[in-house]
């Protein structure tokens, strides 16, 4: 395999995230999901702003806020995704561009608007999604950049990006690209009602081999073999053959592979806030550390630090240097290889 010059590309929705604290009785009187990624139209998406509390407007979207921690950690990202020629995709492309991270994709000149995620915090930390796709379900093969997919260790697609048709076949042909470089492909499910839209679709990627690593939270491998036994979904998530890791909150997480299973503790925290970008930022941390040699305990290690960064403020984006705070745990990063 010759060298990379990304540790990480993620292809993912290109959304700007509108976060504010909310109680449990909004949730109910506008009927939202509690937990789950709701996509909404341009008309709820004006009545949610209008209805919520006092809002912090930051750059977010799964696979982006991942590629922000890969480069945080000191690694090296890239991102695909989509945005309109627009204020909000401005915004967008100057937050993500000012991280460090690699984005050249073209913004559309016409079509569907930037963007949007409304994201309630309840007082319990979890958050509550309201996604307007807009001009992300207009990313489709030709934002595919081939060399910068061949340039990158591992390709890292978010479950929620199987939503917009599209981006299918754009996923399927950036993993093509990247296994005749002799790359990894990897995985989020993203969301348990996401794994519910895309069952059959998601086993496919792992059983065809265009997936060589899956992410995913406790409820989501659950969604995914259909079945309340978590041991029971651990072991046919074995029996795919494919390098695995699930994300159980403070149980820490389990590393899987056919052979063997690793349980990694939860990295400690003072002060549970938001849950926001927990599984983007472990995300992170594992891909960054698998992308770098690291071991796959150690892997899960930094991608649990990362986690018990972000859920200690409000917000996706790291605000603590998350490249210092590994070399303090001894998880620093090697040189680029």
């Amino acid at each position: 395999m010759t060298a990379h010059t990304f540790d990480l590309l993620g292809l993912g929705n290109a959304i700007v995230d509108v976060i504010a604290r909310a109680e449990e009785d909004f949730l109910a009187s506008h009927k939202l999901r509690k937990g789950a990624m709701t996509l909404i139209d341009q008309t709820t998406a004006d009545q949610l702003y209008a209805a919520m509390g006092p809002a912090t407007i930051m750059s977010g979207g799964s696979a982006a806020n991942t590629a922000v921690g890969v480069v945080e950690l000191g690694a090296r990202a890239a991102f695909i995704g989509k945005i309109r020629q627009d204020e909000i995709g401005h915004i967008f492309a100057h937050d993500l561009r000012a991280t460090g991270v690699h984005f050249a994709t073209p913004a559309a000149a016409e079509g569907p608007a930037t963007a949007r995620s409304f994201i309630f915090v309840t007082p319990d930390g979890e958050r509550t999604m309201n996604t307007y796709l807009g001009a992300c379900q207009n990313l489709g093969p030709d934002d595919v950049d081939e060399p910068i997919v061949r340039a990158a260790a591992i390709v890292y697609l978010e479950g929620y990006l199987w939503d917009p048709p599209a981006a299918k076949d754009a996923f399927v042909k950036a993993s093509r690209i990247a296994h005749a470089a002799h790359r990894r492909v990897a995985l989020s499910l993203s969301d348990a009602f996401c794994v519910d839209r895309y069952r059959s679709e998601f086993l496919h990627l792992l059983r065809s081999r265009m997936v060589d690593i899956v992410l995913a939270n406790e409820s989501e491998l659950k969604a995914l073999y259909q079945t309340a036994d978590f041991a029971s979904a651990v072991e046919a998530l074995r029996q795919e053959g494919v390098l695995a890791v699930v994300t159980r909150a403070h149980h820490g997480s389990l590393v899987v592979t056919h052979s063997q299973t690793l349980a990694v503790p939860a990295h400690p925290i003072d002060n549970l806030v938001d849950t926001t970008g927990a599984g983007d930022l472990f995300a992170a941390g594992f891909l960054a550390g698998l992308a770098r040699g690291v071991d796959l305990t150690g892997c899960a290690r930094l991608g649990a630090l990362a986690a018990a960064e972000i859920i200690q403020h409000i917000g996706a984006r790291p605000q603590t240097g998350l490249r210092d705070l590994a070399q303090q745990n001894g998880l620093g990063l090697t040189s680029m290889p």
